[in-house]
């Protein structure tokens, strides 16, 4: 399957076969309000995702890509070997937090790593079924797994990458935060955008009905502003990763730049522009 989105009546027909993950994150982040919705209604068999603990705990930005060892301690926890394939939801109407998830995966190369086209609205919407409580996988053998080269920027190569200019980088933040029209949600950080990007809002790619749009809808808003080296920036990474997703169906890879704008923001790494 060369698209990373499945559709419920397939993962219906295959849950025996997949591993499901839920990656439900809710704003402003509350990991516990988020476990809780994923205690109360999940997929059968899925598994909880917590997006803020496997993540780089070292950081003082909100999520950021684990290293390898937290990366492959939580792969052999979640029973993820790389026999099966992965499909990942989350449920929010506009894939917010799913595609993170996904990134992170397939950056860490875990192979056959999908999103539910629609996530859980999409599966309850066909009268699917759904369970309650905590679900453990049996543990595997812990593997290693190695981040992918330039899948994932950091602050300093961000900052080379705007003053250079020659790589597209596109935001996924709503267009009043990118012109710097109102306030960033965050405190303490400037509004705008950095110089030499474009925008393109992540819930774009979400189509009226809840699913992901047509790779006709996709190549529309995303081919014309993204190269062969695109980098991705959102306000903290996640939905960033939306439009990597975006860009995978269209046949693109995008790097994200893990700490977007929660960091550029910060002042600190290179200038700020507001505008179009």
């Amino acid at each position: 399957m060369s698209d990373p989105l499945v559709t419920p009546a397939w993962l219906a027909e295959h849950l025996a076969d997949v591993v499901v993950l839920d990656a439900t994150y809710l704003m402003p982040a509350d990991a516990d309000a988020a476990k809780q919705a994923y205690l109360d209604s999940h997929l059968p068999g899925a598994q909880f995702f917590p997006i803020d603990d496997i993540a780089d705990k070292t950081s003082d930005l909100p999520h950021m890509m684990p290293d390898a060892a937290t990366f492959g301690a939580a792969m052999a926890a979640l029973g993820i070997d790389g026999q099966k394939p992965v499909v990942v939801y989350d449920r929010s109407p506009n894939h917010f937090s799913a595609p993170r998830v996904w990134f992170t995966l397939t950056a860490y190369g875990v192979p056959d790593v999908f999103v539910l086209d629609g996530g859980l609205l999409a599966w309850t919407a066909q009268n699917l079924p759904l369970e309650s409580g905590d679900v453990t996988a049996a543990t595997v053998a812990a593997r290693d797994w190695v981040l992918g080269s330039g899948r994932v920027l950091s602050g300093p190569q961000m900052a080379d990458v705007v003053a250079a200019g020659t790589r597209a980088i596109i935001d996924a933040r709503g267009a009043a935060r990118f012109k710097g029209e109102v306030a960033e949600p965050r405190p303490g950080l400037q509004s705008g955008h950095m110089p030499g990007a474009t925008n393109v809002p992540f819930d774009t790619l979400t189509a009226p009905d809840g699913r992901f749009a047509s790779a006709k809808t996709l190549d529309a808003l995303l081919a014309g502003k993204a190269g062969d080296d695109t980098v991705l920036s959102c306000g903290s990474g996640m939905t960033a990763a939306t439009l990597a997703l975006g860009l995978a169906r269209i046949g693109k890879q995008g790097s994200v730049y893990d700490g977007s704008w929660t960091e550029w923001g910060r002042g600190t790494l290179g200038p700020i522009t507001k505008g179009d």
